[in-house]
């Protein structure tokens, strides 16, 4: 059996990741391959506690955020039937909204990066992409969309942030391009031109 492949969606709020990683895994799955949609934070114990720092209803500091990052990272590895390594041995393609690249550009900008980047790159449960899709969008886009889209917004989402974020993003993905599969998409057009984008990247690793 053939192991599956695993890719991750990132950009700032509003980029389009989510519907982008959806759309990818009904194509794939009407294509004969099977696929686990994911997303982080994950459903699992940590996860639901970062979502409750990230609402703002648990104070945490950014160092303690970026370790909680990390917990839930490794047990979104690890996990005996739904973990990412699991899931990749048993031939299913992983489709990721989020993965260590957030972390690097959130708290690896309010922290230490160095930090950050070793945690996560050093760390031998926290499995590498074998693409990462990267939506690019301004951040006043980013926040036009959320607004059209959600009733409230969690902590990082203003414009000043957003801005810093990008800008981390992008010095992000310069960085880890030498070692990690990275791919910039142009997310200021409709879902069907991104999503066209999207597939040409799927079909280069095979």
């Amino acid at each position: 059996m053939n192991k599956g492949r695993f890719i991750v969606f990132e950009g700032i709020d509003g980029s389009g990741k989510t519907t982008q990683a959806r759309l990818l895994a009904e194509h794939l799955e009407k294509n004969g391959r099977k696929t686990f949609l994911t997303a982080e934070p994950t459903t699992l114990p940590t996860g639901r506690a970062l979502r409750e720092a990230l609402s703002g209803k648990i104070n945490r500091t950014e160092c303690q955020m970026a370790v909680m990052f990390v917990d839930d990272r490794i047990a979104h590895n690890v996990h005996p039937t739904e973990g990412i390594a699991a899931l990749l041995d048993a031939g299913i393609d992983v489709i990721c909204d989020r993965y260590y690249y957030s972390t690097l550009a959130y708290q690896g900008q309010s922290t230490d990066y160095a930090w950050v980047k070793s945690m996560n790159l050093d760390c031998p449960e926290i499995r590498k992409p074998d693409l990462c899709i990267y939506i690019d969008l301004l951040p006043n886009q980013s926040l036009e969309r959320i607004s059209r889209g959600r009733d409230s917004v969690e902590i990082y989402e203003n414009l000043d942030t957003l801005t810093k974020v990008r800008e981390q993003f992008l010095s992000v993905i310069s960085d880890l391009t030498p070692m990690d599969n990275i791919r910039i998409i142009d997310g200021y057009r409709t879902v069907e031109a991104v999503f066209a984008d999207i597939l040409n990247e799927i079909d280069c690793i095979g």
